[in-house]
């Protein structure tokens, strides 16, 4: 079951590492594991969620999303859109930014080195959007319960994660960006800049919410549609077609799933600008993660598994922002990228031990119901 689900991730990940290697050395081997790592931490959320809409369609667009999906997945979202980014924000052409990664990497660098603090901005912005609007959310389930009680009842106020990241990005601009860092280890006034970009990263997850919102509710009503017409099928003495009902509804499960998938990539994407500038280590890295995605993603649905380990989400959402929090910081100050990639795992492996402790006492307190529940949470 595992090797067929994971098979061609396994794959993937061999002939990405060895590439690394054999081009770039250790260094290059050590960026590209550390960035797979990563775009796994940060995209398991994106996995569950996306079971969790897989599962309704049926076996043809299941198969549609897997391999359409992952091309739009790979090679749209990972490989693209950072060589995009670099050209938007260097200004530069798409072609001429690879042949600049090519044929002179020390301009390359100075170039997106000089662009890093839109980068940063930009990036840290949508990033702290996700995170807060997460952490504003109420929920049954909490993991460090004194923080995220409270924060529920202030998300209650409209707007409540928007003024707070643009507090957040008037503070970044006023304080840091005002001595950005850049090229040859000087420092420049950047803080017109950075304010454009952060709002800029702040539209963007608003757009890219809004679509994934409309289509959410496209989705709902079409559900509502078929269960009328399932209901005045049976009273009239027929067989609803299931085959039907999945044929109608699945163009909107599909369109809704590659917002959600594009929504959740640009957190791997933009936080692999914190580990490294270097695109085609970016490109490898990302690229074997959503492999994994995709593959774990698959795994949840045949295995019916998607809420076992209850934390993992949260552990995501926390390691995203902190990735927020160094992509600001580093605007000015230089981050180690040990520090940036091993955060999120920790925090990530850190919801999982919570998620296997939680599931142990709830059947320590099924086999013994005299005996006191331990909580499951903070």
């Amino acid at each position: 079951m595992v090797l067929r689900t994971f098979g061609w991730s396994f794959a993937v990940t061999l002939a990405g590492l060895v590439t690394a290697f054999i081009l770039w050395g250790w260094e290059g081997f050590a960026v590209v594991a550390i960035l797979s790592i990563l775009e796994i931490s940060l995209s398991f959320d994106n996995a569950v969620v996306n079971a969790g809409v897989l599962k309704k369609m049926n076996a043809f667009w299941q198969k549609i999303f897997l391999t359409i999906g992952i091309l739009i997945a790979v090679f749209g979202m990972r490989l693209v859109f950072p060589v995009v980014i670099v050209a938007i924000s260097a200004r530069v052409g798409p072609i001429e930014a690879v042949e600049l990664a090519l044929d002179d990497p020390d301009q390359y660098e100075q170039l997106v080195t000089d662009a890093h603090p839109s980068i940063a901005a930009f990036g840290g912005m949508f990033l702290l959007m996700i995170f807060l609007n997460f952490f504003f959310e109420e929920r049954e389930t909490t993991w460090l319960g004194p923080l995220e009680r409270p924060a529920a009842k202030v998300g209650k106020i409209d707007a409540a994660a928007v003024g707070l990241a643009l507090a957040a990005l008037l503070l970044t601009a006023s304080f840091i960006a005002t001595e950005a860092y850049q090229h040859g280890g000087h420092h420049v006034d950047k803080a017109d800049t950075v304010l454009l970009s952060g709002v800029a990263g702040v539209l963007t997850y608003l757009i890219v919410g809004g679509l994934s919102g409309f289509f959410e509710n496209k989705l709902e009503e079409g559900e509502e549609a078929e269960a009328e017409a399932e209901e005045a099928a049976r009273r009239a003495g027929k067989q609803p077609s299931a085959v039907g009902v999945a044929g109608k509804a699945a163009f909107f499960l599909f369109l809704y799933l590659e917002v959600l998938d594009a929504s959740f990539s640009f957190d791997g994407v933009i936080g692999a600008f914190a580990v490294t500038n270097h695109i085609f280590w970016m490109a490898l890295g990302l690229g074997i993660g959503a492999m994994y995605v995709r593959s774990l993603t698959v795994y949840l649905v045949r295995q019916g598994t998607l809420d076992e380990y209850r934390y993992l989400e949260h552990g995501a959402h926390y390691a995203i922002g902190i990735l927020a929090i160094i992509l600001l910081i580093s605007i000015r100050w230089h981050v180690n990228e040990v520090i940036t990639g091993l955060s999120g795992v920790a925090l990530i492996g850190l919801s999982f031990w919570a998620s296997v402790r939680a599931n142990r006492a709830d059947r320590a307190a099924e086999e013994s119901p005299d005996k006191p529940a331990v909580p499951s949470g903070v």
